[in-house]
């Protein structure tokens, strides 16, 4: 199999608009993965809905270095059950009030494929929609980003002309193709603050998954910042043969060589690694 070519991308600084309220990154953040949710596939992220747990866990990710809290209420691990509409609202409400009791300043994001949802998390004092669903599962969540001018993370598309012997610069061709025509589209619509997120582990193979990773420079073309997800997931578990348990050292990797290709943002659910990370590239790649 021939390899592809990794590519060095120098990071671009980029700003977020927080209701109103721009905050600029000089250097890639860090995005705390914080799920209410019984089912969240790495046991250890998960967390019962009260505000004390919720707020202690908050507090020792800000304390790691933490930029961005990302609060989950509905698990997306394959094979997942969603709770009613209703219960992830609570779970969300409950967190968001937590961790803005622990830091009034600190951007925090939501994590949800439900327009409702992300309506009632923006009341409640969210900045950002992270939506793994492209706006495919429920059809009002793009009414709902549209009306809310929130930063939206869109993942890369959920219906996909992917397929599973597709590789090599026909898989990032396609990938890149269809993420630009969502920007286009959104951006027609109004929505002007868009991360992109090329949907490690949504509706790709192990191989599609690991190709993307050593081409993450194909995306700087559509000129957005880049969150990268790809902590203790199973691209990394199964040719290694690990579980998510063990997979720490697999996504330190992984995340440097996001980063060493232009990451604007790591979503993860080890702070004080991520952040390592990026601080010993920065050392290593920025002169002043």
């Amino acid at each position: 199999m021939t390899q592809p070519n990794m590519i060095m991308t120098p990071f671009k600084p980029f700003s977020i608009n927080a209701a109103g309220r721009l905050v600029e990154f000089q250097q890639p953040a860090v995005m705390a993965i914080l799920n209410v949710t019984p089912d969240s596939f790495y046991g250890e992220s998960r967390i019962a809905v009260d505000a004390k747990s919720v707020a202690q866990r908050a507090a020792h990710a800000i304390a790691q270095g933490a930029d961005i809290i990302d609060i989950g209420g509905c698990s997306t691990r394959p094979g997942y059950e969603a709770p009613n509409v209703e219960e992830e609202i609570r779970r969300v409400e409950v967190a968001i009030k937590a961790v803005r009791e622990v830091a009034r300043d600190v951007l925090v994001s939501v994590d949800t494929f439900r327009g409702e949802v992300a309506r009632r998390a923006v009341a409640a004092g969210a900045d950002i929609i992270n939506d793994v669903s492209a706006m495919s599962i429920d059809e009002d969540m793009r009414s709902a980003v549209i009306d809310l001018k929130v930063p939206y993370i869109l993942t890369h598309p959920s219906a996909t002309n992917v397929t599973p012997e597709m590789s090599g610069d026909d898989l990032m061709a396609v990938v890149v193709k269809e993420m630009a025509c969502e920007i286009e589209h959104l951006t027609l619509q109004g929505v002007a603050d868009i991360i992109v997120d090329p949907g490690f582990g949504f509706g790709k193979t192990v191989k599609q998954n690991l190709e993307i990773l050593g081409r993450l420079s194909d995306l700087a073309i559509l000129g957005r910042p880049l969150l990268v997800g790809i902590s203790r997931k199973s691209m990394l578990c199964k040719p290694l043969g690990l579980t998510p348990e063990t997979a720490l050292n697999a996504t330190t990797a992984a995340n440097t060589i996001a980063l060493l290709q232009g990451a604007s943002i790591l979503r993860v659910h080890d702070v004080a690694e991520a952040v390592e990370a990026v601080k010993i590239i920065r050392l290593a790649t920025v002169t002043d």
